[in-house]
C-alpha cells in the first residue's frame, strides 16, 4: 500500500493571498498601559477580602488641615520618631543611654539643651538589675526618678514587642522616650539580614513612634571597616538608616580615650558633631563643644505680627480670617492667611507660645488664638 506524503501548502503572504479579517471595535484610547481594555478592567471582579481603597487628600485639603508638631524630646538633638545610635562595643553607649533617660525623666537640661519632661522606658536587654543599680548610683548618686522605668527582658519585633510597647504607653500616657538596648535583641533569631528585613525591623518601631508621638532610640553596633561617611559604618544594610528618622554614631579615636564624638543626622534637624568628655568619677558624658551645620530657618513675618497682637493684655482672640487680616493690617487674602497659619501652627506654638485653632461651622471658618501660660 502506497504511503501518501502529506505536505502543508506553501502560501505566500502578500497581495495574492487574502488574509483572514478580524473585527476590532476598540480604538487605541480604549487600552491602558498594560494592554487590557478599560471595559475588561471595569468587569474584573475585586477580591473584597484583600481590597482596600487608597486614602487620599488633595493638596487644597492638605492646606486646610492643622498639624500641630509635637515638642522636641531634647531640643536640637531628639524629636518624636525612631533613631539609631551605633558605636563599637564597650565604648560607653549604655552609660550615654542611661544619661539620656535620666535627663528626660526629670526634665533637667542636657548639654545646654532644653529637655521636655516625660516618662522613659529603657529596655536594657544586655544588662542585669544589679549592674544597672551600680551604674545609676555612680552616675547620679542619691538623686532618683519615679518616671524612669527599666526592664532587662522583652519580646521581639514581629511577635510580642509591639503589644508590650503599646501596653506600656497606654499605661503611662506621658511617656516620651523609649530606649531599646540593643537592636539585635529584638530581632527575630531566624531573620535573614537583607535590606527588606532591616527596613521592616526599624519600620516596626517607627509605626509605634508615629502612632503615639514618642521617640524610640535603638542601640546598635558599627562595622569594623572604617568609612569616610561615619553613617556608612552602621552594621547591616542601608535599610536600617533608610527607615529611621535619624541616627547617631558614637565613636572614639582610641578605645582608652575619655573623649568621644557623637555625630548626628536626621530628617528635619541640622547635622552636627558633638564632642564629649567622660567624667572619670561619675562616668557621665560631659559637653565639650559642638560643630553644627548651617541651619537657617527664615523668619515668618506673619507670626511676628501675631505675637505683637496676642499679648498678656490681649491673650485670646476669636474671629474670621477676614477679621484677623484687618486686625493685623496685613496685605494678604484672608484664605491665604488662614492657610499660612495652618502650615505654621506648630511654629507659632513652639516659638511664640500661641495656640492656633481653625474650625469650620455653618457660619464659616472661625480662627482662635490663645496665648499659653509659660511652663515652669
Amino acid at each position: 500500500m502506497d504511503k501518501k506524503i502529506m505536505t502543508v501548502p506553501n502560501v505566500s503572504v502578500g497581495a495574492d493571498t487574502e488574509q483572514p479579517s478580524q473585527d476590532c471595535n476598540y480604538s487605541i484610547n480604549d487600552f491602558n498601559d498594560f494592554g487590557k481594555t478599560v471595559e475588561l478592567l471595569e468587569d474584573e471582579p475585586l477580591n473584597e477580602d484583600l481590597f482596600q481603597p487608597l486614602s487620599t487628600v488633595t493638596m487644597s485639603e492638605l492646606y486646610e488641615n492643622v498639624y500641630l508638631s509635637r515638642p522636641p524630646i531634647i531640643d536640637g538633638l531628639l524629636y518624636p520618631g525612631t533613631y539609631i545610635i551605633a558605636g563599637a562595643s564597650k565604648l560607653g553607649k549604655s552609660f550615654l543611654m542611661l544619661q539620656l533617660g535620666y535627663h528626660v525623666s526629670t526634665g533637667k537640661s542636657l548639654w545646654n539643651m532644653n529637655v521636655t519632661k516625660g516618662s522613659v522606658l529603657y529596655l536594657a536587654l544586655e544588662d542585669t538589675y544589679p549592674r544597672l543599680q551600680q551604674r545609676l548610683y555612680r552616675m547620679f548618686g542619691e538623686e532618683s526618678s519615679d518616671d524612669f522605668y527599666l526592664s532587662v527582658s522583652a519580646g521581639v519585633f514581629g511577635k510580642e514587642l509591639e503589644d508590650q510597647l503599646k501596653g506600656f504607653i497606654k499605661k503611662h500616657p506621658d511617656v516620651t522616650l523609649i530606649i531599646i538596648d540593643t537592636l539585635q535583641k529584638v530581632r527575630e533569631a531566624e531573620a535573614q539580614v537583607s535590606y527588606a528585613k532591616d527596613y521592616e525591623l526599624i519600620a516596626n518601631a517607627k509605626k509605634i513612634s508615629d502612632e503615639f508621638g514618642v521617640c524610640i532610640v535603638t542601640v546598635h553596633h558599627v562595622r569594623k571597616l572604617p568609612s569616610d561617611d561615619k553613617f556608612d559604618m552602621i552594621s547591616g544594610t542601608n535599610g536600617l538608616l533608610g527607615a529611621a528618622d535619624g541616627a547617631f554614631v558614637f565613636s572614639k579615636e582610641k578605645r582608652t580615650d575619655n573623649r568621644a564624638t557623637l555625630d548626628v543626622t536626621g530628617r528635619d534637624q541640622p547635622e552636627q558633631t558633638i564632642y564629649l568628655e567622660r567624667n572619670e568619677k561619675t562616668l557621665l558624658w560631659e559637653f565639650d563643644r559642638a560643630e553644627t551645620e548651617l541651619w537657617k530657618e527664615y523668619p515668618e513675618p506673619l507670626l511676628e505680627q501675631i505675637s505683637l497682637f496676642i499679648t498678656t493684655e490681649n491673650p485670646t482672640w476669636t474671629g474670621t480670617s477676614t477679621e484677623l487680616t484687618n486686625a493685623l493690617g496685613v496685605q494678604m487674602l484672608p484664605n491665604h492667611l488662614s492657610r499660612k497659619l495652618n502650615v505654621n501652627a506648630g511654629k507659632l506654638l513652639k516659638d511664640y507660645g500661641i495656640y492656633y485653632e481653625s474650625k469650620r461651622s455653618h457660619d464659616g471658618r472661625t480662627i482662635k488664638l490663645v496665648l499659653q501660660e509659660p511652663t515652669a
